[in-house]
């Protein structure tokens, strides 16, 4: 049976701005508000730490990418039983800095779900978003590939044109937003306009203290749904 992720969650993606117990310490410090603010939250952790942070945290673990072979010959290429084995929990897709094909993508996905672990898909257009949909991955994070990293957020309208795009076609596919998420207000904005997660990355790497940028984030992702809920029964 796969993990079962509470809306909303956060996300942080390690990349390589981080290696070896650095990742870890970051992890215990998710793990901690992840704890506080009563947020699950995903950690794409390098090949290298993925059993340790799944072993010492509460964390939903993801692989950031993995190959389709099954055990056997294939030197260097990711298996899909050993990433389980290690105990994550998910798997990402497509990101820009990993792109695949759709029929790629289709592939990946059959086997993850073999497996039980969650597949976390990015996209870049709306376009894109329509038809990574239709693969019905269980998270996608829609995020316009330029903006990643350059300190300029997505606009409100790619967000919500973006939500509807995916929530048309499977209601059931968790929407991520993330692109150059750098505070706990940019996270505020999109969780109260209708995302169910937020993920940042160079923006919690680049913090002066990235330990309290997670704690900063998570507290929004929790004030903002709060608010959202209050709102919702207000009407």
């Amino acid at each position: 049976m796969k993990a079962k992720l509470r809306v909303p969650f956060f996300e942080i993606g390690i990349k390589n701005y981080f290696y070896g117990d650095q990742v870890m310490d970051l992890a215990k410090a998710a793990d901690a508000a992840s704890k506080k603010h009563d947020i699950d939250i995903i950690l794409i952790t390098p090949y290298t730490e993925i059993r340790r942070v799944a072993e010492q945290t509460g964390l939903f673990v993801f692989a950031p990418y993995m190959d389709t072979l099954r055990p056997g010959r294939g030197l260097a290429d990711v298996l899909p039983e050993a990433v389980k084995a290690a105990g994550a929990t998910g798997v990402v897709l497509n990101h820009c800095e990993r792109p695949m094909t759709l029929s790629a993508m289709r592939e990946t996905i059959d086997r993850a779900n073999e497996l039980d672990l969650l597949t976390f898909a990015c996209a870049d257009t709306i376009a894109e978003t329509k038809a990574v949909a239709q693969l019905h991955p269980d998270i996608i994070n829609p995020e316009p590939s330029g903006l990643i990293g350059s300190g300029q957020i997505s606009d409100m309208g790619y967000v919500m044109d973006s939500i509807r795009a995916i929530k048309d076609i499977y209601d059931d596919i968790l929407v991520e937003q993330a692109a150059s998420i750098s505070s706990g207000d940019d996270v505020y904005q999109f969780i109260h306009a209708g995302a169910e997660a937020v993920g940042a990355a160079s923006g919690i790497a680049n913090a002066a203290d990235p330990h309290a940028m997670v704690d900063e984030m998570v507290a929004s992702v929790r004030r903002a749904w709060d608010d959202r809920q209050n709102s919702k029964h207000s009407v």
